[in-house]
């Protein structure tokens, strides 16, 4: 903190937040809400209220992650990956606006509702273990070592 008169510190105050108010605030892209929710339009058919929740200037940038992960064919995972991952965490979370969609979604992505329940087993699986490990405060460091040795035997057996 600057030990000077009063004066210079308000200065340097004043300075500080007239610096930091006169830098652009980041834009995710610089599509406007209106021509997000055009393409949004284009590509559901509807906009959902989802979206309308959203400040304008979130708007294009929630679309794009949205359009250029979740329903991007052209991704390393497949669309019914995506939708059985999304599953998975929304059943943690719990989100009911998440697992109808994302059910709904791994559905229309071939997703069989064995896979949807498997998915649904392995949240639950991982929560569990989770909580078993972290209320027991196993040491990390061990574990990391006894999982890469339990992966090593399996490896070796394997060839």
């Amino acid at each position: 903190m600057l030990k000077s008169k009063p004066n210079v510190r308000s200065f340097v105050i004043a300075a500080g937040i007239g610096a930091l108010s006169a830098i652009a605030p980041a834009k995710a892209e610089d599509a406007s809400a209106t021509a997000a929710y055009k393409d949004i339009q284009a590509t559901l058919g509807s906009v959902p209220d989802m979206f309308r929740t959203l400040p304008d200037v979130a708007v294009a940038g929630a679309w794009a992650e949205i359009k250029g992960v979740q329903l991007n064919p052209k991704t390393a995972l497949d669309g019914k990956t995506k939708e059985l991952m999304g599953l998975a965490v929304a059943s943690q979370i719990p989100c009911q606006y998440c697992i109808y969609f994302h059910t709904e979604a791994a559905k229309l992505n071939g997703a069989s509702d064995e896979e949807i329940k498997e998915a649904i087993a392995m949240a639950a699986i991982v929560r569990h273990w989770s909580t078993m490990l972290n209320g027991s405060q196993v040491d990390l460091a061990t574990f990391k070592k006894q999982t890469d040795d339990v992966f090593a035997a399996v490896k070796a057996k394997s060839q």
